[in-house]
This record gives C-alpha cells, sequence and structure tokens, in this order.
C-alpha cells in the first residue's frame, strides 16, 4: 500500500536568487519529512525545490509540459512527460495532499485555483494573496501548515 504523503509545488521560472534560496530550503525540509513532492520539472522555483529534495534524499516527480525531456531539470527523479502544456498544471493539483506555490505568474496562479477547487489545503510562500491561501515568509512555515492540515 502506498502512503507517502504527496506534496505538489507550484512556481514560476523567473525568480530571484531569495525565492531560489527558499525553494531549496524547502525541498530539503520536503525530503527530511519524507514527502513525496511532485513539480513542473522545470527552471526556477521547481529546479530549486527538486534540487533540495535530491539532496536532501527524497523523491521529486516532475509533471513535464512537453513530449520530451529537453525542458527537465537535473534533479527530476520520476519525469512524467504530458504533451499537454500548460493544461498539466491541474495534474499538479490533482496529485497532491497538500500544495504550497511559491512566488509565480500566471501559470502557479492557475495551478492555485485549481487547487483551491479540488478543496486541497495550499499555502503560499511569498507568493498570491488570495482568500482560501494563507501566506507564510519561510520554509519552516510551510512545514507546520502541511503537518497541521493533512
Amino acid at each position: 500500500m502506498f502512503n507517502k504523503t504527496r506534496i505538489s509545488v507550484f512556481g514560476g521560472r523567473d525568480i530571484t536568487d531569495g525565492i531560489y534560496d527558499n525553494a531549496y530550503d524547502l525541498g530539503k525540509l520536503l525530503a527530511k519529512e519524507d514527502y513525496l513532492v511532485y513539480c513542473g520539472g522545470g527552471d526556477g522555483v521547481m529546479e530549486a525545490v527538486s534540487k533540495g529534495v535530491h539532496e536532501g534524499g527524497g523523491t521529486c516527480v516532475g509533471i513535464l509540459k512537453g513530449q520530451t525531456l529537453e525542458e527537465m531539470n537535473e534533479y527530476i527523479h520520476i519525469p512524467v512527460i504530458t504533451n499537454m502544456g500548460i493544461a498539466r498544471n491541474v495534474l499538479l493539483a490533482y496529485n497532491c495532499d497538500a500544495a504550497v506555490a511559491i512566488s509565480g505568474r500566471y501559470g502557479t496562479l492557475s495551478e492555485i485555483a485549481y487547487a483551491l477547487q479540488l478543496g486541497k489545503p495550499i499555502i503560499g510562500l511569498h507568493s498570491w494573496d488570495i482568500d482560501g491561501m494563507k501566506n507564510v515568509k519561510t520554509p519552516y512555515e510551510v512545514i507546520q501548515f502541511i503537518k497541521d492540515n493533512i
């Protein structure tokens, strides 16, 4: 029986060094808690979180937009090719027990909307200010939210 808690991390490609560092730290913490992590598999937040998960000894699944592995960052353990473009965002929301939105623009906003529609617990780390989603300032607060809501 599968019994790992699944956490999807949403976030953008174009980010600051500070956001990268926060996403990386969160990835390490998610690995330490033995969560199975999902992300979009590309650059920016996705690379940072998957690098943290990788270096923390965890597993990161990349839900890729295209039909090849070209967009995948080097830290993804399990790539899932969808050939769905941005429509793959809904897969990230469906395949989680809780979601984290880090920074991000409109793609992240769509993932947040899907998670909210599905009734998934979601927390923001320097992300959108939206009813139904709390925003925090540290990766440790994200972990506490997950523990309190799963």
